[in-house]
């Protein structure tokens, strides 16, 4: 065997360990002011480590099958991440992961408590149905609707500027 051929293969293995170097996928929307606060207070605890493996759901080139098929609109409606096995977990026990990866795991540990654990998710449940009016921005039919409408200007390759 060449020594390019001992070094490509090794580069394609260093590829592969980097890629799967994360410990959770976090799925995000870009869009958001909020989110991208607390995605950017994660990404400077992360310090380039690729712990957590940030995936904006926002970006017109979000694909389901390659984050554990959670689609776009499942995706806005409440915060999912996804583990290195393919499990997907929403909800608190997203924050409650990336803490813990991030080292921060006491910030959110009290909502390992049964009883704690869900009134927390009952509250993250009621900020995730107000979080688009809350931050001025249009109903969830709309964003989709509108996404829609992209790729198919995309697609097909005509649009009409309006």
């Amino acid at each position: 065997m060449s020594a390019s051929n001992i070094q490509s293969r090794e580069s394609t293995a260093q590829q592969v360990s980097k890629a799967t170097s994360w410990k959770i996928k976090l799925l995000y929307d870009g869009e958001c002011p909020l989110c991208l606060r607390e995605v950017n207070f994660l990404r400077k605890r992360d310090a380039g480590r690729g712990l957590v493996a940030f995936v904006d759901i926002a970006d017109e080139n979000y694909n389901p099958k390659a984050h554990g098929g959670v689609d776009f609109e499942t995706a806005m409606g409440r915060i999912h991440a996804v583990l290195p096995d393919g499990t997907v977990i929403k909800n608190v026990e997203v924050f409650r992961r990336v803490y813990e990866t991030l080292g921060m795991g006491w910030i959110y540990a009290i909502t390992k408590l049964p009883v704690i654990g869900a009134v927390a998710d009952m509250l993250y449940g009621i900020w995730a149905d107000w979080r688009l009016r809350l931050t001025g921005r249009p109903d969830l039919a709309t964003i989709i609707a509108d996404r829609q409408k992209q790729a198919e200007c995309k697609t097909q390759g005509r649009c009409q500027i309006q």
